[in-house]
């Protein structure tokens, strides 16, 4: 169990627990989705989420010449994962993490 600092408004910000699950095991989840190639959306180790398999449609304005395979989790502003296989289904996908709510052990003990 980890901590979050979420900015609500004006100077304000809540402190809550929140799970954030081991990155590995998220890995082989999305990897598996990956490998049905369908569409998916859910829940995942307590958290929104959502699979996409690559379209042969190019994205609007994009020079990239089809849509990537793409797999997310978590809340904006909370703590937020993601992958896509921006260089073709069998590449390995390109992360995204933002954790930056998330308190370190040292900021948990102030």
């Amino acid at each position: 169990m980890r901590e979050a600092k979420i900015e609500t408004h004006g100077n304000y910000a809540a402190i809550a627990p929140v799970m954030v699950p081991d990155l590995d095991e998220v890995r082989k989840f999305a990897a598996k989705l990956h490998a049905r190639k369908k569409v998916w959306k859910g829940e995942a180790f307590g958290w929104q989420a959502e699979y996409n398999p690559e379209r042969s449609e190019r994205p609007l304005a994009s020079k990239m010449h089809f849509t990537p395979a793409d797999f997310c989790i978590g809340e904006s502003g909370i703590w937020f994962f993601s992958l896509m296989w921006e260089n073709g289904g069998n590449a390995k996908p390109v992360e995204f993490i933002v954790d930056r709510s998330i308190l370190t052990k040292a900021a948990q003990r102030r």
